[in-house]
């Protein structure tokens, strides 16, 4: 996807749902346009509108298909004695895509997906190409011995001083690997609204 499609996304999402929208070039160019055009009036949204709003926010956001999330969100519905929202988030959480961003070796979740494809990943040190795959608690996720020496995996240690990491994953340095010791939990997201996007599929 083009950073002029990632821009106009973000402006009609209201949220900052791709990492080319948290710089300060694009706030910049916000602020530009802003002074730039006439105030205009928001067109109120219905319900139906801001549901379907949430929605695209989590799947631009985590680069899955329409399909894909329809999918995960039955299967969370389906699963008895569970919270769906946390089930869902979780689902979404623990893709190997999305765990190789959360550990800091790919600097957007779309560059994750394409480390992943390349074969450049290790999960249980079998190679995974698939960036849909689930990783399960205890799973080690490491960079392939072939692979280390790519520019994109130089200096991780500089790369990640300024992340943030996920309390439910951990990474050692020295032998580029990463595991999975414990679930993400949703009240450590602040951008969905999970309500509304079970409702929006529950309609």
């Amino acid at each position: 996807m083009i950073i002029k499609t990632k821009y106009k996304l973000c402006r009609r999402l209201g949220a900052n749902i791709f990492e080319k929208c948290q710089t300060q070039k694009f706030t910049l160019s916000e602020v530009k346009k802003g002074g730039d055009k006439k105030l205009k009036r928001k067109k109120m949204l219905s319900e139906y509108g801001s549901r379907l709003i949430e929605k695209q926010k989590l799947r631009f956001a985590y680069g899955i298909r329409e399909k894909q999330l329809s999918r995960y969100v039955k299967e969370a519905m389906a699963k008895q004695g569970k919270d769906i929202a946390e089930d869902l988030y979780a689902r979404l959480e623990t893709r190997l895509d999305n765990v190789v961003y959360r550990l800091g070796l790919a600097p957007t979740r779309a560059m994750a997906r394409q480390i992943v494809s390349h074969g450049h990943i290790m999960l249980n040190n079998k190679k995974i190409t698939i960036p849909s795959y689930q990783v399960k608690k205890n799973d080690l996720i490491a960079i392939r011995k072939e692979s280390g020496s790519k520019a994109i995996f130089s200096d991780l240690k500089e790369k990640r001083k300024d992340i943030l990491s996920a309390n439910w994953l951990n990474f050692d340095f020295q032998k580029k690997e990463g595991k999975m010791i414990g679930l993400p939990k949703l009240e450590n997201e602040e951008i969905f609204d999970f309500k509304s996007i079970l409702e929006f599929y529950g309609r």
